[in-house]
Parts: structure tokens; sequence; C-alpha cells
């Protein structure tokens, strides 16, 4: 396509378009002809590559993380994707501080593969179909759930989840206050 069609299709200025080329700033390759055209293929130079994310929740399925990473590798493979990097986490997915997915989209990737919806995120998962491709990166979700209501069954089971093992830390710090303050106050016995 032409150099002036792609300016346009992506809402910016031809003379913008034509720095970004002699700039070689432009993020998609683009040639010139002999008669003084620039041709573009508007298929960006990164979408070749793909960033796998695999997660399980806890130590003991360490072996489950290892073979959902193989899945999405060859998924990747598959598709002549190539797999950049892959980013094993043992992590609950209701915990929003996972080391390994913030670097991750620190990393700014082009396209992100996961298997599972919940091995993303358990709740909240339409905001990053949203707001990544807003990123210009793109989720692939190899398995989605076909059932909303098995969807919205997860959800829930999550949400209470959660809820249950914040109200017994809660409760597991107090026993241990009152503890800690029955030891300090108790008398020494002589």
């Amino acid at each position: 396509m032409k150099l002036s069609d792609w300016a346009k299709q992506q809402g910016i200025a031809y003379i913008t378009a034509w720095r970004w080329f002699k700039a070689g700033k432009l993020p998609v390759s683009a040639t010139k002809t002999p008669s003084g055209a620039i041709l573009v293929d508007p298929t960006p130079v990164d979408a070749k590559e793909a960033w796998v994310y695999a997660r399980v929740s806890s130590y003991p399925k360490k072996a489950d993380l290892d073979r959902q990473a193989e899945r999405c590798s060859e998924f990747c493979r598959t598709r002549g994707w190539e797999v950049r990097k892959v980013v094993k986490e043992i992590a609950s997915g209701m915990n929003d501080a996972r080391p390994k997915l913030l670097k991750l989209l620190g990393a700014k990737p082009t396209r992100i593969v996961v298997e599972h919806k919940d091995r993303l995120t358990r709740f909240g998962f339409g905001y990053f179909a949203v707001l990544l491709p807003m990123l210009g990166c793109e989720l692939v979700v190899i398995n989605r759930d076909k059932d909303d209501r098995d969807d919205l069954m997860k959800d829930l089971v999550a949400i209470i989840t959660s809820f249950c093992c914040r109200l017994y830390g809660l409760r597991r710090g107090k026993s241990k206050a009152k503890e800690i303050k029955e030891a300090v106050c108790e008398e020494p016995s002589k």
C-alpha cells in the first residue's frame, strides 16, 4: 500500500509518515521504489512475535506450569509466531502484585498468549481485554469458555474465596495480637 494510504488509515498526516520513513522510525516495513513511491507493508514488523504467560497458584502444581507453557509455545509455533519470552509464575490469580506479570506488561509486548483467561487473572479479565489492545498489545486466549454461566460461576467463586482469605487473615492477625499481648502482660512466675 502507498505511504499516503497508510498514513490516512493510521489517522496521521502524510508528512508525518514521510518524516518517520526518512528517520527509520516507521512501525511497519516500507521500501522506496525507483520511481520514488514509498510502499508500506501494513503488517507491523514485530507481528510475528509473541510472549507466553503461564501461571499456577501453588508450588505443588509446578509440573502443570511447565506443561501449560509448552502448550502455549506450541500454539505460537503452529501460527508461525516466534516466542520471544516465556514467563512462568507461581502466584494467586487474585493477587494484583505479581512481579513477573508486571515486568511482562512493562516490556510492552505486542502479543501475549495465555492458555485460559483465569491464567492471566481470576477476576477482571475484561479490563485486560479492553486495555491491552489500546496499548498496542494483542491478547490471545487459547481456550475460551463457551458458556457465560460457567464464567460467572467461576468469578463468583473467586470473589468468595478472596473475601474468605482476607477474613481469615484478619482473624489470624487478631489472635496473634492477643497472644503477644498476653505474653507481654504475663507476670513472670517466681
